[in-house]
């Protein structure tokens, strides 16, 4: 055991933590079309959208999509390479979709990213694996070598062969998470998606993905929601039971919605989630994110259960529960999904990496599959 803590002492708190997720993913237009005026905007209205809403960021990642959401891409390019270095300081990633491998667009996409490599944090790539299989990430990979070797590559499984080929496309190191996407996914299948119930018509094959990844130490970031709704939830809402009180007393059918789906996904040990309007984002956030009240109380049962000397082996009651060891890494990985989503304080994290200087390597890992130890 003095063996082991010496490990950890010596050893970077990132390969054994993984790093922070991608958490919830804001997709946002570069340059958007407004149906209002029946038009698109000018680069200096897309300037102006970008420097107002973009740079003030809520979510944990601004997604910025040049595939599919993107009619005016030249124009986007443009404006990409002209304002991701204004950007001021933040607490947020910036995340790049480019389209799918080899084609045109797609290498128009690196020559802009290239440009502004060193403030990209992630490249999404569409239609991963479906023409060249993991090819594609393998030569994205080199690529980034010689550009900006901390860019990661997040693959969307968005097809059956793409699903098949989920083990060899997150084999590398850039690939931290894989996102299933779920509109082009059920199209490729045939499956009639509704609003409401498409993580029960998709379970079947999110379930796979999430097997295969948690095989390979990788996270999965969940479905884009359509519902959007009408009446914001109050960034001050944060405890389950507040939000619970917020959604019987204002929350409409699209936001009850979007909360259940994202609570569900967030049970499953889902990393992230992507949303396409500002609505969704705190909606989704208090479903993913361990409430300080949840945090506190896990705390507090790390602690009876070490205090017991019951970590590794043992049973103690504890509220009313009998809890053995699963559960107490059950209680660890609340606070480390807490710190993957940026919501845990400096003590707080200081405590769980104290509980896991006291677990073997193989425990560790049992528990938290995402570092690199």
């Amino acid at each position: 055991m003095n063996y082991h803590n010496e490990f950890l002492e010596h050893v970077n708190e990132e390969d054994v933590l993984g790093g922070f997720w991608p958490g919830i993913q804001l997709y946002y237009p570069p340059v958007k079309y407004s149906p209002k005026d029946s038009e698109y905007e000018t680069m200096e209205q897309a300037v102006a959208r970008i420097r107002r809403h973009a740079h003030n960021c809520a979510a944990h990642t601004l997604l910025f999509d040049l595939e599919d959401g993107c009619r005016q891409k030249e124009m986007s390019r443009e404006l990409l390479r002209s304002e991701l270095p204004k950007f001021p300081e933040r607490k947020f990633q910036i995340a790049l979709r480019i389209n799918p491998f080899r084609t045109e667009e797609y290498e128009k996409d690196l020559e802009m990213i290239r440009d502004v490599a060193e403030y990209i944090d992630v490249i999404v790539l569409a239609k991963a694996g479906e023409m060249y299989g993991a090819a594609e990430i393998r030569d994205l990979s080199a690529w980034l070598v010689g550009v900006n070797p901390n860019i990661e590559i997040q693959p969307i499984i968005e097809h059956p062969r793409s699903l098949k080929l989920a083990p060899e496309l997150m084999q590398f190191s850039t690939v931290k998470h894989v996102v299933f996407g779920i509109h082009d996914f059920s199209k490729a299948m045939a499956i009639h998606l509704t609003p409401e119930g498409w993580i029960d018509e998709l379970k079947t094959y999110l379930r796979n993905l999430l097997l295969e990844a948690r095989i390979a130490g990788k996270g999965v970031i969940g479905g884009v929601e359509v519902l959007i709704n009408e009446t914001p939830m109050p960034e001050t809402n944060i405890e389950p039971h507040d939000v619970r009180r917020w959604l019987d007393l204002h929350g409409d059918h699209e936001s009850h919605v979007v909360h259940r789906h994202a609570t569900v996904e967030a049970q499953m040990g889902l990393t992230g989630k992507q949303v396409i309007h500002p609505y969704h984002i705190h909606l989704c956030k208090v479903a993913f994110t361990p409430s300080p009240m949840i945090i506190q109380r896990n705390i507090a049962m790390l602690k009876a259960a070490i205090e017991a000397d019951a970590l590794l082996g043992g049973a103690i009651k504890f509220e009313g529960e009998m809890l053995d060891p699963p559960m107490f890494g059950k209680s660890l990985q609340t606070l480390l999904r807490a710190y993957a989503l940026k919501s845990l304080n400096e003590q707080d994290k200081q405590f769980a990496m104290d509980v896991l200087k006291l677990l073997p390597i193989h425990v560790i890992r049992e528990n938290w599959p995402y570092g690199r130890i």
